[in-house]
């Protein structure tokens, strides 16, 4: 187990983001949940999407290192929403729908501008992701966890979910799982 690490990402709505990482050869869980904002306790999802707290909607994945390195997984994040969308992601806007990046380690934070940097010529506008240290993580209420699972016919799985997953499928079929 010394061989499990984590890596807590934002890129819009966390349904997307969750669904995205579900996917990957080597991610042993992923987690919806709330971060980088300022609100006393445990925020709930109403006040998140009021935008008033200032968190953002992440993801926290565990992976295992020996199977794919964080470098991939940032670039797997990073091709996988558009980066620079300031403060939205499609038909969601706030932001608490931000592009982040929240690194745990000093190591992580050297790689996601190592990333950014290195990806930057592939988009025609300016990235604008967010790279901060990881503050606290909240995770969210059970109904919006595994959410493309559990809720595989609704519209927003169908519409937004959906071509998210084939553009992973196009994109990085050697890190899918099979």
């Amino acid at each position: 187990m010394n061989n499990l690490r984590q890596a807590t990402f934002g890129g819009g709505c966390f349904w997307c983001t969750e669904a995205v990482f579900l996917e990957v050869k080597g991610i042993e869980k992923v987690v919806s949940g709330y971060t980088g904002g300022n609100a006393p306790g445990k925020p709930t999802y109403r006040e998140i999407c009021s935008g008033l707290t200032g968190h953002a909607e992440v993801i926290q994945v565990t992976y295992d290192e020996n199977i794919i390195s964080y470098e991939s997984i940032l670039i797997i994040f990073m091709t996988t929403h558009d980066p620079t969308q300031l403060n939205r992601q499609g038909a969601d806007v706030g932001t608490q729908y931000r592009s982040a990046i929240f690194y745990h380690n000093d190591q992580q934070e050297k790689l996601a501008h190592l990333v950014i940097k290195e990806l930057a010529t592939h988009f025609n506008n300016k990235i604008v992701t967010e790279i901060s240290s990881l503050a606290t993580f909240y995770e969210a209420e059970k109904e919006h966890q595994a959410y493309s699972k559990n809720n595989q016919n609704s519209g927003y799985c169908t519409f937004v979910i959906n071509p998210k997953l084939q553009k992973l499928r196009a994109m990085h079929a050697d890190k899918l799982i099979d």
